[in-house]
């Protein structure tokens, strides 16, 4: 395998930012973050004076005119990101999109539709999946060692107060596309997903509880699961007392994890069946204290394009957590029951996550 330095740069200079900074940083010179844009040029001047970065540039466009780059780390608020990976990939410069990666379903799939004439690629930061307790569980799973997948469980409870909302793009579907089922739960049950494949139906409710936003601010869904696997999906930013948890209860073992923005492998737990003592101490052999945060995912990136593959999260990864995140709307906004599938692309679910709208617009 063949190795090379990647021309980098970070658009949005705002608090997630500096996790991708940090994690270019940390690759061990395989990418060399050579300039940044924001909006804002003092916070890009700042930003890049913080972190050694030679250039800072006002806007996407015009970093992408300036800059021969490799990649771009799109930490942008959602709205901008499928308009400036659509640049990205004209530029054929591969787009490294923070969560949400868009908006809508729709949008993704442009951005799909973009990446198939282009030299260049999209991938979704979504680092959970690349902490080592994920790889694992992925591997044990994969092998049959743990037996069938038979529930799960995944939680997102967070608290934002009125103060957090006050961000203008914040809370609202024309901008964030979404509550904390798009932009804070979709860490845990897209790790769900990665581990237990793809889902065939969805129930849900969504419901605005407390909070004075556009959007949902709590989220409940069940799920089955092709394996025949079934899993509860919670997602809400109303819980004072904090936590992220996902649990897999398999035929001869249960396995957790609870953290709250990232773990390690002292975060995980493995409760053996009777009989299988033996899957505990498997578990443990190949311990890490390496986190689940950007510094993994990004060495899974820079591997995959040293071997000339599509860097992770493929977009065909994260449309499947895209229809996910839509046939939970839908299924709440509706009462139906949502299958894989289902969503067409002239489908209003497809087109906006509030479809045919949430119901406390409607009684507004």
């Amino acid at each position: 395998m063949s190795q090379r330095t990647y021309r980098a740069a970070i658009v949005g200079t705002g608090a997630i930012a500096h996790a991708h900074a940090q994690a270019v940083q940390a690759a061990g010179g395989r990418a060399e973050l050579v300039a940044v844009a924001d909006v804002d040029a003092g916070r890009a001047r700042e930003f890049a004076d913080k972190y050694g970065v030679p250039h800072a540039y006002g806007s996407a466009e015009e970093l992408l005119d300036a800059q021969e780059l490799d990649l771009a780390h799109l930490c942008t608020p959602p709205a901008l990101h499928t308009p400036i990976a659509l640049a990205c990939l004209e530029a054929g410069v591969t787009a490294l999109v923070e969560k949400p990666p868009t908006l809508s379903l729709a949008e993704l799939d442009t951005l799909i539709e973009a990446e198939g004439r282009s030299t260049a690629r999209v991938a979704t930061v979504l680092q959970h999946r690349f902490g080592p307790g994920a790889v694992r569980l992925r591997r044990l799973a994969g092998a049959g060692t743990l037996g069938r997948a038979l529930l799960a469980t995944s939680t997102t409870q967070w608290y934002r107060d009125e103060a957090y909302y006050a961000v203008p793009w914040r809370g609202t579907w024309e901008s964030e596309g979404g509550g904390p089922t798009m932009g804070h739960g979709i860490h845990q049950f897209d790790l769900l997903l990665s581990v237990l494949g793809p889902w065939s139906e969805v129930t849900a409710v969504a419901v605005r509880q407390a909070r004075e936003v556009d959007t949902e601010d709590v989220s409940m869904a069940l799920v089955t699961f092709e394996s025949g696997a079934v899993a509860s999906v919670v997602n809400s930013v109303l819980s004072p007392r904090q936590t992220s948890e996902l649990r897999f209860d398999y035929e001869r073992a249960t396995v957790e994890v609870e953290h709250l923005y990232g773990y390690t492998d002292d975060d995980w737990t493995i409760t053996p069946a009777p009989g299988h003592d033996a899957l505990a101490e498997l578990w443990g052999q190949d311990r890490s204290s390496d986190s689940s945060g950007h510094g993994g995912w990004f060495a899974a990136v820079l591997d995959a394009l040293d071997q000339g593959q599509a860097p992770p999260v493929t977009t065909a990864d994260t449309r499947r957590t895209m229809e996910f995140i839509a046939a939970l709307y839908a299924s709440a906004f509706t009462g139906e029951r949502v299958r894989a599938g289902q969503i067409t692309a002239d489908d209003p679910f497809a087109l906006r996550m509030d479809g045919t709208g949430a119901p406390w617009r409607k009684q507004q």
